[in-house]
């Protein structure tokens, strides 16, 4: 308790001034003329926060009403004059960090026959006039229309312009592309303030809907004041409560196969996983807001929990168990705001998020498997953030305070029992009977993280010249490896099987029910149980002028500069010239129509997993030291290479001989084992440091307002991406050519003859003369150096319900993506001949058809369409193993039956990262799966209460029930982007996107 007291003071001792950055500007009109109005007195109004401002618009027709809190319910109304009658807005909502301009036509009271004219305030579509940011978001009541499985806000987003399903690299991986890009480095902000899981990527909490009043995606060309990507931004505006009590409370279920249809596949739960028999999902919650005190202190809370009930099957035929294994997911999520005015100019802000999400591995598989529930693990997925804003504003100044206290744990294979040692048990025949014990491996990852913002802003004249400073420090600490209490694999006899079977424990069975004289086939133990990390510091600064040219012309002009320590890698100098120039203009054309573009450099971040796999995997051996000493010597690695500080303890497993069941030596007294063990690939950190990937951004787009509520508009967007993140090996093997024609192959052994340091007999290297055990056939390291050209056109299409009972958008995105790196894992696939990679990037889309229409056909009752149609993904084609083939060795007449072609040992894995040889005379991603087609449906009706009403739902995914081998999330390793074979030879289904599924809500608010 002591600890939250301190970090509760931290945060309330340094926010005593801030400053929310959210303002709204409004232009006035004449309806006929298009004249700008000057000295027209506006009233801002928003009743459910007691606020009413009033202020003149200028020469130019327009005033701006600084420091408004991010909600809901703005109203701009004028008064009634000699000259003009009164005129109203139709509701202003929002967002966070937000800079909105709206125009306001009024009309002259001589020129109206009033019995002509009729005044409405509905909501409208109204283009962006005041700068180039490329942008598009969904609103709380557009959100809560759409068919959204789990009310996952980023499934969602998917029904954005420049935003895709992402094919990730595992299961967890961030499901949400932005201009077809790595979505480790998709940026995720709450009120502006960071979101980010730091070891890879992703959200750390996971905003439920519930407490999510706005969701706006950056595609491009976004303000100096955002950072520390160069893919793009996701920013949650969340709910504050007001003077009115207001609240809802649901109920969701999801009935599983009972309804849905029948699929052949797998299909993955919200976290990724896969999911097959009796998988059904519970979900409730509720939200409520009001005032503490009328006009002054505001409060929001919202819960919302989940659970997924899931089956797997445990299937030992040697032990005579055929069992369903049922399993929980667990997903729970409290959110609370408070804001409070302590005076016109200075308001008071904070927010908590804590979540807990628990993943079930029960044991058993979804088609049958033997780990036994003794082995059972769970997935944790823990968040707590704690953010506190102050805000203060004046006409000329105003300031930005911003501190936040983040924590997230992710325990990837949390032990049911976690002293228990893994024991794999094998049957006389050699099959595999059982898996007891533990999950066989630790990945325990712990993220402390605090962010403090300092920004202000200066208005003179034409001019909002806007500043900041931030700094993000996050200590990463890792439990990772093997098994500290060991790993056995025991072979019973046909009598031990028998007494194990005679048991009859079924699921029950537990490692200590194995015979204590079993053989021991082999034991190995994690020689490093211990926790190891590296603080992370971000250091950012920027610089703005937001200029008003003249009544038609806005220009942003602004810099920024980011330092990451990370960058430093196993060197001394970081990279220290990250400066980004923002430059962009809007043109108004006229009252309806603009046109805007700009240019900037956007920079990402170091990955932390970079650092940690490269500390993770790594050792300080004597000998393997040596053979870093040989890549100085040979030029590979520059002279100034200092080995100390590239090399590392990682982790390590040692195999002692002689072990009896459960009586293996402990990590502490075999660390003499840790030299001389030869490794078929270690990693160093690298001596230059890492530079961070950065783009260069171009846009250029035209937008025009058909009506008050529709909008029509369309964007060209060009990105040349640097500095990539990938893997090279200092020790691959020589290149090797393959001729399509005349398939010969390159065995191991060759391969190995063939590298900077050669491999001998498979196990050691000869350096200086010396026989050294304890080096490594590849050593990797993560260098900058990959690219990306990203060019894309979206045009766009939406109209607002207004009076009328059709509403929708529609948006075609036509883009093309290419790079030579894919991921941070990524290698070449022939030595270090990334230039031979270029080829469509794995999320790349040529084409992106999205349509949402809403149907009001009763006040009542409402229909929502959500159509999602994409061309083909790209598929990366790999040799068949099946084939044979025969070696470049004249005197060697085996047939090899591989996917190794050049032998150098990489033919592993996932083939999106480079670790699989391509199929003779195919380049990457040379081939296409077929065009993907989803229509999803939702269907609302609301019975009016006495006090609030009531909403009957029912949301039907994939409503034609249509087999979709493309373009929906998944991980590339189980995906249908991976086949054998020369391009055009045909697709072998290996997975589908989900077949029809239902889900039905009971949603009542107040």
């Amino acid at each position: 308790m002591k600890q939250i007291y301190s970090v509760c003071a931290f945060l309330i001792v340094n926010v005593s001034i801030a400053f929310a950055q959210v303002d709204l500007t409004v232009t006035i009109q004449n309806f006929l003329t298009n004249e700008y109005i000057s000295d027209i007195d506006l009233i801002l109004i928003n009743k459910g926060l007691g606020l009413e401002k009033t202020q003149t618009t200028n020469s130019m027709g327009r005033t701006t009403f600084r420091g408004l809190q991010e909600t809901e319910g703005y109203f701009v109304k004028t008064l009634e004059s000699d000259r003009f009658i009164e005129s109203v807005s139709g509701e202003i909502i929002l967002r966070s960090n937000q800079n909105r301009e709206i125009n306001l036509f009024i009309f002259e009271s001589r020129t109206i026959n009033m019995d002509e004219v009729e005044i409405t305030a509905y909501p409208s579509a109204s283009i962006n006039r005041t700068n180039a940011e490329v942008s598009f978001e969904l609103k709380q009541k557009e959100l809560l229309a759409l068919p959204v499985e789990g009310r996952d806000i980023t499934r969602a987003l998917y029904r954005l312009p420049n935003v895709s399903q992402a094919t990730g690299f595992y299961p967890e991986a961030p499901n949400v592309s932005i201009n077809g890009a790595n979505s480790l480095f998709t940026s995720y902000l709450i009120d502006g303030m960071d979101n980010n899981e730091r070891f890879l990527g992703g959200q750390k909490f996971a905003m439920p809907s519930g407490f999510a009043q706005n969701i706006s995606v950056l595609t491009n060309n976004f303000s100096a004041e955002y950072g520390n990507t160069a893919n793009g931004i996701v920013n949650i505006t969340t709910r504050s409560g007001s003077n009115q009590f207001s609240g809802e409370a649901f109920l969701i279920h999801r009935p599983g196969p009972a309804l849905d249809g029948a699929s052949e596949f797998l299909q993955r739960d919200l976290s990724g996983n896969f999911v097959k028999d009796g998988f059904k999902r519970y979900q409730a919650g509720a939200g409520f807001g009001g005032a503490l005190k009328k006009d002054k202190t505001f409060y929001y809370v919202n819960f919302e929990h989940m659970t997924d009930i899931k089956d797997n099957l445990l299937n030992s035929p040697a032990l005579g168990v055929n069992e369903t294994v049922r399993g929980q997911n667990h997903f729970s999520y409290l959110s609370t705001k408070l804001d409070h005015n302590w005076s016109s100019k200075w308001r008071s802000s904070m927010r908590m998020n804590l979540g807990l999400v628990n993943i079930d591995r029960q044991g058993g598989g979804l088609s049958g498997g033997v780990a036994f529930p003794s082995a059972a693990n769970q997935q944790d997925r823990n968040s707590f953030l704690l953010a506190s804003r102050n805000i203060y504003v004046s006409e000329k100044f105003s300031a930005q305070t911003n501190v936040q206290f983040a924590r997230f744990r992710w325990n990837y294979a949390s032990p049911t029992a976690i002293d228990n040692p893994l024991v794999t048990v094998l049957a006389p025949t050699g099959e595999t009977a059982a898996v007891l014990g533990h999950p066989g491996y630790q990945f325990d990852s712990h993220e402390n993280t605090i962010q403090w913002q300092q920004k202000f802003a200066f208005y003179k004249g034409a001019h909002t010249l806007k500043t900041g400073i931030e700094l993000i420090s996050s200590g990463h600490q890792l439990y990772g490896g093997g098994v500290p209490q060991g790993s056995y694999t025991v072979q019973l006899n046909d009598e031990q099987l028998a007494t194990v079977a005679a048991l009859n424990l079924g699921a029950n069975l537990s490692f200590t029910d194995i015979p204590a004289d079993v053989e021991v086939l082999s034991y190995g133990v994690e020689l490093r149980p211990n926790q190891f990390g590296k603080r992370q510091n971000i250091f950012s600064i920027y610089f703005e002028d937001q200029w008003s040219a003249n009544d038609k012309l806005n220009l942003t002009l602004g810099l920024r500069y980011d330092y990451d320590n990370l960058s430093k890698g196993g060197g001394t100098n970081g990279d220290l010239n990250n400066l980004s120039p923002r430059l962009n203009f809007n043109y108004k054309l006229g009252s309806r129509s603009a046109l805007r573009g700009g240019y900037g450099i956007f920079y990402d971040k170091v990955v932390y997993a970079i650092y940690s796999d490269a500390l993770q995997q790594n050792t300080t051996d004597l000998d393997y030291q040596k053979q870093i000493a040989e890549f100085v010597k040979l030029g590979i690695l520059p002279s100034d290479t200092d080995i100390e500080r590239v090399t590392f303890d990682g982790n390590l497993t040692a195999n002692p001989p002689n072990v009896t069941y459960l009586n293996g030596p402990i990590a502490s007294s075999l660390q003499e084992l840790r030299a001389g063990i030869f490794s078929n690939e270690r990693r160093i950190l690298n001596p230059n440091g890492y530079q961070n990937p950065y783009s260069h951004q171009l846009t250029v787009g035209y937008q025009h307002q058909v009506n008050q509520h529709t909008l029509f508009f369309v964007d060209f967007v060009h990105n040349r991406s640097f500095d990539l993140f990938r893997l090279v090996n200092l020790n691959a093997a020589a290149p090797f050519s393959i001729d399509p024609d005349n398939v010969r192959i390159q065995t191991p052994t060759i391969a190995d003859e063939n590298r900077p340091i050669p491999i001998v007999d498979g196990s050691s290297a000869i350096i200086r003369g010396e026989q050294l055990a304890g080096v490594a056939r590849n050593v990797v390291m993560t260098e900058s150096g990959g690219e990306a050209h990203y060019s894309a056109a979206t045009f766009n299409l939406q109209k607002t319900r207004g009076n009328s009972n059709l509403a929708y958008r529609l948006n075609y995105t036509l883009s093309f993506l290419e790079n030579n790196t894919e991921d941070i894992n990524f290698r070449a696939l022939d030595g270090n001949n990334f230039e031979n990679e270029w080829g469509p990037s794995i999320n790349d889309r040529r084409h992106i058809i999205n349509a949402i229409g809403s149907w009001f056909p009763s006040e009542n009752f409402s229909v929502t369409l959500a159509a999602l149609l994409q061309s083909g993904q790209p598929v990366n084609r790999i040799p068949d193993a099946s084939a044979g083939y025969r070696s470049i060795d004249p005197t060697d007449q085996m047939i090899y039956q591989t996917t190794d072609l050049n032998g150098d040992g990489s033919s592993f894995g996932d083939a999106y990262v480079g670790n699989s040889d391509r199929f003779p005379g195919e380049m990457r991603n040379s081939d296409r799966l077929p065009w993907s087609r989803t229509f999803d449906i939702s269907m609302q009706y609301i019975v009016p209460l006495s006090v609030g009403r009531l909403a009957i739902r029912a949301d039907i995914f994939n409503l034609f029930n249509t087999q979709n081998l493309s373009g929906y999330s998944n991980n590339a390793t189980q995906s249908n982007q991976i086949q054998i074979g020369a391009a055009g030879s045909g697709i072998v289904r290996k997975n589908a996107g989900a077949p029809r599924q239902f889900q039905f809500g009971l949603n009542y608010r107040w």
